[in-house]
């Protein structure tokens, strides 16, 4: 039987988990040293390599336009953090990446239809008190041939992966820094990264909105946290990818269907 130290650190370890939110099995790789610990030099140069995949998304390059062009950005979102990432731990960056469960599948679908519902309450109830701006995609997508639409689908297979890495790293990041250099509680640095990198998501989505700080910052930052939930729950970045995707993908139809029955 253990002892009192033991189970004093037992439960002290216990404590530092959200019960019921989190694989007790599971932790985050990289923020305490385990598998690999990461230099502020190192963590800094990922996060540029963050950076860069997200302003190659960005970038305005007409060459990118195409039907074809499009998946150039779209899958160096994602490729350039993950070369950086392999990079810095050339044995360890696939503790991102875990094996898929049917457990794992069903908590995609449940947090996909959550935020739906979600986002769908709060953008109506921002709707009715200030102006909003729609996505571009959606309007684009009124217009576009069936070929378009399908290439159109695919493409945001690897953004949306890469939407995540954006989203995780600088989770992950923020959490080695506020435990490493501020001292805080593993769950006082859960939530206050979980918070950050939401508000950090919602000002990537500025220039999509028009600049419209509300919508960026309370419905996409509102979205984007529980999105962010499935790999808090399951430190798999396949499975909040998967919610990702079936969320998106749900609401293109839903506006796509919208726009054929209004005859546009």
């Amino acid at each position: 039987m253990p002892n009192s130290k033991q189970a004093t650190a037992e439960k002290s370890g216990a404590d530092e988990h959200f019960l019921g939110l989190q694989y007790l099995t599971n932790d985050f790789p990289y923020y305490n040293g385990k598998p690999v610990g990461f230099s502020g030099a190192q963590w800094l140069l990922l996060m540029l390599g963050v950076l860069a995949g997200f302003l190659v998304l960005i970038a305005p390059l007409p060459m990118f336009a195409g039907n074809v062009g499009q998946f150039i950005p779209a899958t160096l979102f994602f490729a350039i953090p993950l070369a950086v990432l392999s990079w810095v731990t050339p044995h360890y960056w696939k503790e991102l990446f875990r094996k898929v469960t049917v457990r794992d599948i069903k908590w995609m679908i449940l947090f996909a239809l959550l935020n739906i519902v979600v986002t769908m309450v709060i953008g109506l109830a921002v709707s009715q008190s200030l102006s909003t701006h729609s996505n571009p995609a959606f309007a684009a997508m009124a217009t576009q041939t069936p070929v378009e639409l399908l290439l159109f689908f695919l493409k945001t297979l690897p953004q949306l992966l890469g939407e995540e890495l954006f989203t995780i790293l600088p989770f992950l990041a923020l959490m080695a820094f506020l435990i490493t250099h501020l001292h805080w509680s593993r769950k006082r640095a859960i939530v206050g990264a979980w918070l950050l990198v939401a508000m950090l998501f919602g000002a990537a989505h500025l220039p999509t909105y028009d600049w419209n700080m509300v919508q960026a910052f309370v419905v996409i930052g509102s979205a984007r946290l529980i999105l962010l939930l499935p790999y808090i729950m399951t430190k798999n970045i396949w499975v909040s990818t998967g919610a990702h995707i079936l969320n998106d993908w749900t609401l293109f139809i839903i506006a796509l269907l919208g726009a054929i029955a209004s005859g546009h």
